[in-house]
């Protein structure tokens, strides 16, 4: 206890300042004491910072919440070097604080869901897609393939039936989705990653003559889907659109108005 003496010489007590304690889970709150200084990138070791901070955003986006030890684990990195990594990200509202931890910060998210190919996409696929969704019923959706993944960038929902209600709440599928097949089948002659079944060569010719592909219940039970290319500027295949239904609708009856919807989309984004 420090004294200090007042305006008549008199010694009073003087209670210790107390900090102000901040919601950190016990263990982040005890690295904490022992963390270095601050990184920065401009220290002449700016790529293995960055390096260890996409390493730990990977780590939260896959365990989905989780605690200082199971990240730095992970990571390959020294707790507090982690610590001070999350808690610079916390800052920037990349990832935040949990009851377990820490979990993805709803700016990386709000960067996430404007990411897309190209500039304009979202905005030419827009009124067609509603359209779309608006005279069959079906669910559309505008997808890309990414590290061997389907992305799903956008969902237009129709008059969706209960089973299709565990797809709209994913946004990455397998690349044998038939908006990622369409894609695949494109790429000739690169092969799609993974083990490819005996039947992808085949599929695959059928895929690139008609221009479209197909999947009935092969990935999830009481849903169907179907999928066309979507062409950027330079005429690559930039993208997708698929129409998602259940079995009692008939994809091949889909078939015309999605291709049709497809060139509109195309054509805007090639300024026509």
């Amino acid at each position: 206890m420090n004294e200090h003496r007042g305006a008549t010489g008199t010694r009073t007590a003087q209670a210790p300042a107390r900090l102000p304690v901040r919601p950190y889970e016990p263990e982040a709150a005890r690295v904490a004491q022992h963390a270095p200084p601050p990184l920065s990138v401009s220290d002449g070791g700016g790529r293995s910072v960055l390096e260890g901070a996409f390493g730990l955003l990977g780590a939260v986006e896959r365990a989905g919440e989780a605690g200082l030890t199971r990240l730095a684990a992970e990571c390959g990195l020294p707790k507090t070097t982690a610590y001070r990594l999350l808690e610079q990200m916390v800052e920037l509202g990349a990832v935040e604080r949990s009851r377990r931890g820490y979990r993805v910060g709803p700016r990386l998210f709000r960067l996430g869901q404007g990411w897309q190919p190209h500039p304009g996409l979202r905005t030419a696929a827009r009124a067609p897609a509603r359209r779309l969704a608006r005279i069959t019923g079906a669910t559309v959706g505008i997808n890309v393939l990414r590290e061997g993944q389907t992305l799903v960038l956008d969902w237009t929902v129709g008059e969706t039936p209960a089973a299709l209600g565990p797809l709209l709440d994913r946004v990455a599928w397998p690349w044998f989705t038939a908006a990622g097949k369409v894609l695949v089948a494109a790429a000739h002659p690169r092969l799609p990653p993974g083990p490819v079944p005996a039947s992808w060569r085949q599929e695959c010719e059928e895929i690139r003559t008609r221009g479209v592909a197909f999947d009935r219940e092969e990935l999830m039970a009481g849903v169907c889907c179907l999928a066309v290319p979507l062409h950027g500027p330079s005429g690559v295949h930039l993208a997708s659109l698929s129409v998602v239904t259940d079995p009692a609708h008939s994809l091949e009856r889909l078939v015309g108005v999605a291709e049709q919807t497809a060139r509109m989309i195309s054509a805007a984004l090639r300024g026509r």
